[in-house]
């Protein structure tokens, strides 16, 4: 056996090696800028490493409409959301097919890529929300980022040759897809669960963690460390708690840990596909989708994001979903169970939401450790008392 192929058969990076890289920060200094939005930047350094193999830049007309009309590329790959570059229509008259443009992160100022030109072309944002989040609502985080955006979108290949630091941050834990392929097989593993995540793991997510490594050679934690919802835990304290959790409550011998610099979407089930197809680059032949996978609010149901992949013929998406319900500690069968294991009731679930764990780590207090691990919340208790400070 061998690990599952890329999707779209091969991997399609197009970061530049490091010695080449003045250089075509030089060349991109002396060309027109287009300011690129955080999702953007991301979606830029997920195309260079690879990880959004097939794709080798923003996507072209054609392929916009093919997505969001039956979430395939025109090519009839499978692919569930739209990866775009979008500009006003003041700037898109200055620009024409054949163009060079610097693509420069909006945030920081810094130089993340160029691209060519192959077509430039406006897009209905309401319908576009509608089928990527199957809402318009402008409470939707990911709503929020389409609305404010250009009208014009910019198609065409790219090429990178920055990735904002992010190696150096999470140096050791931060990989490539084809670094991470090199890893898995040096570790003699086939099949690998990959776990998403963009919070601390607790007590339920340890639960479904190690139902995958059951299942699979190995289980591979890949943390989202790109830019979040105002809200949400930042990726360096995150970081300190997986660590601190993978080093006390996880067999080190069959499980890895590695980052990646994409910014949530929060589309929920098209989410969710698009998790299993790059996971599918970084040579993962599982994905574990539990209760509301990259849901937000109350958008989507709240096994939504398992029933999409049964819309995709088999073979379409190698990386195949391991369904699991929401998992909890119950009281009466004094250990993890999950909704379809557990006959009792909510009475005897340890359960919490989230609004209260954040008032019981302002406080200083430790939620129950039915709910999460010792080394885990402490961590937690000490970024939310400084907040409080």
């Amino acid at each position: 056996m061998a690990l599952v192929q890329p999707h779209g058969g091969k991997l399609t990076p197009v970061l530049v090696p490091r010695e080449q890289r003045p250089e075509w920060q030089a060349k991109a200094e002396k060309l027109p800028v287009i300011r690129m939005s955080s999702r953007e930047t991301s979606d830029c350094l997920m195309i260079g490493m690879g990880a959004f193999s097939p794709l080798t830049g923003f996507m072209k007309k054609e392929d916009y409409e093919s997505v969001l009309d039956n979430m395939h590329l025109a090519n009839g790959l499978a692919w569930p959301l739209p990866v775009t570059l979008a500009v006003t229509k003041e700037q898109a008259e200055t620009i024409k097919e054949g163009d060079e443009l610097a693509l420069v992160d909006d945030e920081t100022g810094i130089y993340v890529g160029i691209i060519t030109v192959a077509d430039k072309y406006t897009y209905d944002k309401v319908k576009e929300c509608k089928a990527a989040f199957y809402t318009d609502d402008l409470e939707h985080p990911g709503v929020q980022k389409v609305m404010a955006q250009g009208d014009v979108y910019i198609g065409g290949d790219i090429v990178t040759f920055s990735e904002l630091g992010y190696a150096t941050k999470y140096a050791g834990y931060y990989a490539h897809p084809a670094q991470t392929r090199e890893l898995f097989e040096s570790k003699g593993w086939n099949t690998v669960a990959a776990f998403q995540t963009r919070n601390p793991l607790h007590r339920s997510h340890e639960f479904l963690c190690k139902i995958g490594m059951e299942i699979c050679d190995g289980l591979f934690i890949h943390p989202i460390v790109g830019k979040l919802k105002k809200g949400d835990i930042p990726a360096e304290v995150r970081f300190e708690a997986y660590k601190a959790h993978l080093e006390n409550y996880f067999n080190p011998k069959y499980v890895e840990m590695r980052v990646y610099p994409m910014e949530m979407r929060y589309a929920g089930p098209k989410e969710a596909i698009l998790h299993a197809i790059f996971r599918q680059n970084f040579g993962c032949s599982h994905i574990l989708i539990g209760r509301d996978h990259a849901g937000v609010g109350s958008y989507y149901t709240p096994y939504q994001a398992q029933e999409i992949f049964d819309q995709f013929k088999p073979g379409e998406i190698l990386c195949q979903p391991i369904k699991v319900t929401a998992a909890y500690y119950c009281k009466k069968c004094m250990g993890m169970a999950t909704e379809k294991t557990c006959p009792h009731g909510k009475e005897d679930r340890i359960a919490i939401s989230g609004t209260k764990v954040r008032e019981m780590f302002s406080r200083g207090e430790l939620p129950p450790l039915e709910f999460g691990r010792k080394e885990v919340l402490e961590i937690l208790t000490k970024y939310y008392q400084g907040l409080k400070e």
